[in-house]
């Protein structure tokens, strides 16, 4: 073989090894890492992955700033999302691949960020001690018939901040405000731990409903540790607001950052995250819904049946993030 010829192809090899995109992700490594690993499989783009907690990951961005290697952000709950675009972190991404499969509410009207997944706040309930024909939606969580019988997480959790911002964005901050206030008023104990927590305190009778992400329900059911699945198995899910809105969503979700120096990769990526592949993976490894509503969910989670979901966009949970800290705070939701 030609010299020459055989160091321009071995110069081209270097090349195509070379093609790489880096993220920094709020999820945890085991809960996406598979998909980055076959993602470099099918195109030999290599990942480069920094996890983190989300706010550290955001204060660290803004540090960077220009010189940041990051070529996108992947992160939980649209708030944080929303936070990232108002910080300046993200760029615009044109894809007719993104627009085309995740429906216009799940993602920023100015294409900066995109929801890659679903995940609904529920009821959940003790059958034993609560019929289904006594629940109806999230308003009625604050009725006097709920005293002492409620378990949820601190104010301080971002997907109860979300919750409360869905509120005031569909019902306005006095009427929010005053739900808010009974619903504290029906608390079994102050609010404390993780939504696993509150599934747990409702199976040992600590409490009779709670709200939880539907994944963390679904995570303990198929759970190999005993104890979660016992719990998991003593309650369960109630869709509230069938007759009306629809339960609560919020995404995770991921934009492009402003110093990607690999957008064409990163798009390639974000686009790979929404494919038939991704999204099966994320139903059933993850239990979370598809951002591709023709995508089927897992076996957990057609369990629960068809539900009718809130399509309110979710770019007003940020809008209304900083009205519910202060609501939140204001009704003693600590």
């Amino acid at each position: 073989m030609n010299k020459l010829l055989l160091i321009s192809l071995l110069f081209i090899q270097q090349l195509s090894f070379a093609a790489e995109v880096n993220v920094y992700s709020a999820r945890k490594e085991a809960l996406i890492k598979p998909l980055f690993d076959q993602f470099t499989k099918e195109t030999g783009i290599q990942v480069n992955l920094v996890t983190g907690e989300a706010d550290t990951l955001l204060k660290r961005l803004e540090v960077e700033g220009r010189n940041s290697p990051a070529d996108i952000l992947l992160t939980v709950d649209v708030a944080r999302l929303i936070r990232a675009k108002e910080s300046g972190l993200f760029q615009q991404t044109d894809s007719d691949v993104l627009d085309k499969a995740i429906p216009e509410y799940y993602r920023d009207s100015d294409k900066q960020w995109f929801g890659l997944s679903l995940r609904s706040r529920v009821i959940i309930y003790a059958p034993d001690r609560v019929k289904a024909s006594e629940l109806s939606n999230y308003a009625d969580l604050a009725n006097k018939k709920w005293k002492d019988r409620i378990c949820v997480r601190s104010s301080s959790n971002v997907y109860n901040q979300s919750l409360v911002a869905a509120m005031i964005a569909n019902e306005g901050l006095e009427k929010t405000e005053a739900w808010a206030a009974g619903l504290v008023k029906n608390f079994a104990r102050k609010p404390k731990g993780g939504d696993r927590d509150q599934i747990k305190a409702v199976a040992a009778e600590v409490c009779d409903v709670a709200l939880v992400n539907t994944y963390y329900l679904a995570g303990m059911l198929a759970s190999n540790q005993e104890d979660e699945v016992e719990a998991a198995k003593k309650i369960k899910l109630f869709w509230p607001d069938q007759a009306g809105r629809g339960a609560h969503m919020n995404v995770s979700g991921a934009g492009i950052l402003k110093p990607s120096k690999n957008k064409k990769e990163a798009i390639q990526l974000l686009e790979f995250l929404v494919s038939d592949y991704a999204q099966h993976w994320y139903a059933d490894t993850n239990y979370e819904f598809s951002i591709n509503l023709a995508i089927d969910s897992s076996s957990i989670l057609k369990s629960w049946g068809d539900f009718k979901a809130d399509k309110l966009n979710l770019s007003l949970l940020g809008k209304y993030n900083r009205d519910s800290v202060l609501l939140m705070d204001r009704v003693g939701w600590k």
